[in-house]
């Protein structure tokens, strides 16, 4: 990918120091979604406004509401007051070196501000969890049971010529997921929606057909569905299945369209079949994905297929990737200090134990470091107002922050590709993109400006500070 210069689109009146009013960044990378498109082209107002001119994505246009002029005035806060940021930091450090389970979450951030966070975890004996914690974990709880077949989405425009939704329908959650993957080709695509009515976005596309099988399924039925459809094809007769949640003739005809299905799957040349963990029934969708690569693996045995999982939203899949690099375990894992108590494990790996939600609920954390560097999601609401809270975040969440008042710290950071460089993974995990500040100054800017601090500087110098305290008081 080749990112051109910023071009200044005004310049200053005649006289003043010669600094663009406003600037556009050509094959600009949108850090909002998983997608990670790079094809845009992005104007930075001299305002600190942002807009898009070569898309109508909603998507990203409500993200870039939240970016302004006020986010340069930003300032740190402790206890619902403002401070310098050396104030802050001193203050988070104290919180973090004195606290014995703190827990990481939300980590919407870049593979810097991961590989910097894992280390301030390690200072500290931190539990890390992300925002989409849920979806991620049911996704690699079923890549440890059972694997998994996935693709590109290159794959899917050069190569795919039969696409199987199931239960989704993608432009509600990703807007451009056709302009990347069939917009503009030429080829003959065949499109099935398995227990959902087709996506509007797919009804212009050209050489397309679409239809919907099973689109009035109960919300429960996916489990019966793929029962079925694994017995299918896997060869085995799917009578042997018992019938508690389907009637003799739903199954018969669910049975007559599923094996339809399946033969059109060996018919076909490439097969992808797309879904979002984070659309399927919980608290059981790593059952479902599991179900899902188990009708591909079977698949593949005489055609070609591959599974398309579209998720990993907010630097999920970032955060996700980058953690097991360093510690070779998926989030949901705590970190102990090196100063450890005897006998205890360096890294403890549970994807049900180190949930967000369910530490709270049972009162099992006592320090919260919130990192929401893209749009703002906000802490828990379960988060006990005596519970300290640590939280590295977009302007947005300064007046929450502030309101909160009391055992709070709030350092404003920059955003990925907005503020700041990066690196993201996208949506089919096995392309990094880099990032390119869209409006001028990140890291350049003076170190008292908050905003030009990226979640990796302030992690770093929290880690410092870390550093510099007794063993004792940083030993969970």
């Amino acid at each position: 990918m080749h990112l051109s210069p910023t071009d200044p689109s005004t310049s200053s009146p005649s006289g003043a120091a010669n600094v663009p009013a406003s600037s556009i960044t050509r094959d600009w990378t949108c850090p909002f979604c998983p997608l990670l498109c790079d094809d845009l082209l992005i104007e930075s107002h001299d305002d600190a406004t942002l807009s898009v001119h070569n898309t109508d994505c909603p998507r990203l246009e409500h993200a870039l509401t939240y970016y302004g002029a006020a986010d340069a005035q930003c300032r740190a806060s402790v206890d619902g007051h403002e401070v310098e940021l050396d104030v802050a930091l001193s203050r988070a450090a104290q919180i973090l070196s004195s606290a014995r389970r703190p827990l990481f979450g939300a980590l919407t951030t870049d593979v810097a501000g991961t590989r910097a966070l894992y280390t301030l975890a390690a200072g500290c004996g931190a539990i890390l969890d992300h925002l989409h914690g849920d979806a991620m974990s049911a996704a690699t709880l079923a890549l440890q049971d059972r694997g998994s077949f996935f693709t590109t989405l290159s794959e899917v425009r050069a190569r795919a010529d039969l696409l199987v939704f199931f239960g989704c329908q993608p432009s509600r959650r990703y807007p451009r997921f056709f302009t990347r993957t069939i917009e503009g080709t030429e080829a003959a695509r065949e499109l099935v929606f398995v227990g959902c009515t087709p996506d509007p976005a797919a009804s212009g596309l050209a050489n397309v057909r679409i239809e919907s099988i099973l689109p009035d399924a109960d919300p429960f039925d996916p489990f019966d569905t793929l029962a079925l459809w694994s017995a299918i094809s896997d060869g085995r007769t799917p009578n042997a299945l018992h019938e508690h949640a389907l009637h003799a003739g739903q199954v018969a005809q669910t049975l007559a369209v599923l094996q339809a299905l399946q033969a059109r799957i060996a018919a076909a040349r490439y097969t992808v079949l797309v879904y979002e963990p984070t659309s399927l029934p919980a608290p059981h969708g790593a059952l479902l994905i599991e179900a899902l690569n188990r009708i591909v693996k079977a698949s593949n045995l005489s055609a070609r297929a591959g599974c398309l999982a579209l998720g990993g939203d907010d630097g999920a899949l970032t955060v996700n990737q980058t953690v097991t690099w360093l510690s070779g375990l998926p989030l949901r894992t705590r970190v102990s200090t090196p100063s450890r108590i005897a006998g205890t494990a360096p890294l403890d790996h549970d994807p049900y134990r180190y949930r967000t939600a369910r530490l709270l609920a049972d009162g099992e954390i006592d320090a919260l470091l919130w990192v929401a560097s893209f749009a703002p999601p906000a802490w828990p609401e379960a988060l006990p107002d005596e519970l300290p809270a640590i939280v590295l975040g977009h302007p947005a969440l300064a007046q929450a922050a502030t309101a909160r008042g009391a055992a709070t710290v709030f350092i404003p950071v920059a955003t990925p590709g907005v503020d700041s460089g990066g690196h993201l993974f996208r949506v089919d995990s096995s392309v990094v993109m880099p990032l390119a500040a869209a409006r001028g100054g990140g890291e350049s800017l003076s170190a008292a400006n908050p905003v030009a601090s990226s979640v990796a500087r302030i992690a770093t110098q929290l880690a410092a500070r870390l550093g510099t305290q007794p063993a004792a008081q940083v030993q969970p």
